[in-house]
């Protein structure tokens, strides 16, 4: 693992830090790759950090959490992930829809769901990409019309790489409703159950090697009671941005504790691998790209830490623009740091012991998920410079 001096942050932030890495180090990398290659799913570490307060540490104190931020949660991924044992989960169940449910649910689904977020008895799936719609959730096709008897929503649609839908309960969906005013389609969540009849589950095969499997779904007429719909069907869309901020920012964390871990194997090789008179790492052809990596790891921590930072604060507009940022440049960090490391190891790097060849997949995702590297780029483009858009 790579040394890290986090700066502005908190003593209790720093301690948080500390505390999860203890944790981390204690399962590591063989952990990982071991659970993957039993295709089983990391369940005891995600309970013991359950136990330990860290899974729900975002989430309300009166509904069991630990009544912290996004900012607390970035850490407890990026300190997992920086030990070699990340737990995409964070990303979906606690963050995006355990921010979601607190946010915007009603009492009844706060009381419902936050407490087994919380303590990692419960998980939920995030449905939103679809097949033909990619980046454009303006052509999201499923649809959530009111059955006009029973006041009940039924849904219809498809959703594409959804991550744990066969370990979570329910999956949160974006669906669309038609404005009664309007006639033009609004988004909106829906709460699906795992088993709920019409609700069907394709495994998609993936190269990466992750314990966490991608689904593609199709919802053929899912009647849902009018309880599934969380928060105001007028708000969808403020809704579901409170939610995909925190995704973006996760995502950062997630990507940074991997260019860690692989920045952190890189180094241990470069101090001790010795070919001529010196280690490798004393030639400045081995010394500056590892050099370069840290430092675009430390910057994406910082915007990072600045876009939790506005999101916790409350701050929607100021954390749209720096999880996107923060997303993006912890992404392109991580690809050039695993990259690198593999570089540095030569042929050791591409071999199972090292386990650095598997990341080089895993790292791409980093770029792709869950938003691409060329849509963050039109974002800044519209709207922080105030270019116009080609679409």
């Amino acid at each position: 693992m790579s040394e890290s001096k986090p700066l502005l942050e908190a003593q209790e932030l720093q301690d948080l830090r500390q505390a999860v890495a203890a944790l981390g180090v204690r399962y590591g990398r063989e952990y990982f790759a071991r659970v993957v290659d039993e295709g089983r799913h990391t369940d005891e570490l995600w309970a013991e950090a359950a136990k330990l307060g860290y899974l729900g540490v975002n989430l309300p104190e009166e509904y069991g959490g630990g009544g912290g931020g996004i900012a607390e949660l970035a850490i407890v991924l990026e300190e997992l992930g920086a030990a070699g044992c990340p737990l995409l989960m964070m990303v979906v169940s606690p963050a995006i829809c355990g921010t979601v449910i607190a946010r915007f649910g009603t009492e009844e689904q706060k009381r419902e769901w936050l407490p087994g977020l919380a303590d990692g008895t419960r998980k939920m799936a995030f449905g939103i990409t679809e097949p033909d719609a990619g980046s454009n959730s303006h052509r999201i096709t499923t649809t959530a019309r009111r059955d006009p008897e029973t006041g009940d929503w039924i849904l219809t649609g498809r959703k594409v790489f959804v991550s744990g839908v066969d370990i979570a309960e329910a999956t949160l969906i974006v669906g669309r409703t038609e404005d009664a005013r309007t006639g033009k389609l609004k988004p909106c969540l829906f709460m699906v159950p795992r088993e709920a009849p019409g609700f069907g589950r394709r495994m998609i095969d993936m190269e990466i090697a992750a314990p966490e499997k991608q689904f593609e779904l199709t919802l053929d007429d899912v009647r849902l009671p009018p309880e599934a719909l969380v928060g105001d069907e007028d708000a969808g869309l403020l809704q579901l941005f409170a939610g995909l901020n925190p995704e973006r920012i996760m995502t950062a964390a997630f990507s940074l504790g991997m260019a860690r871990h692989a920045l952190g194997k890189a180094l241990e090789y470069a101090r001790t691998r010795q070919v001529w008179k010196e280690p490798i790492g004393a030639h400045q052809a081995i010394a500056h790209p590892l050099a370069q990596a840290h430092i675009e790891i430390e910057l994406a921590r910082l915007m990072m830490m600045k876009a939790a930072h506005l999101y916790d604060a409350g701050d929607d507009v100021g954390a749209g623009e720096a999880a996107n940022m923060a997303k993006y440049a912890a992404g392109e960090a991580c690809v050039k740091a695993v990259d690198q490391a593999v570089h540095t190891l030569g042929g050791n790097g591409l071999t199972r012991e090292y386990g650095l060849a598997q990341m080089i997949t895993a790292a791409r995702v980093a770029r792709i998920a869950p938003v691409s590297r060329e849509m963050i780029l039109n974002y800044v483009s519209h709207q922080s410079l105030g270019l116009p858009k080609s679409y």
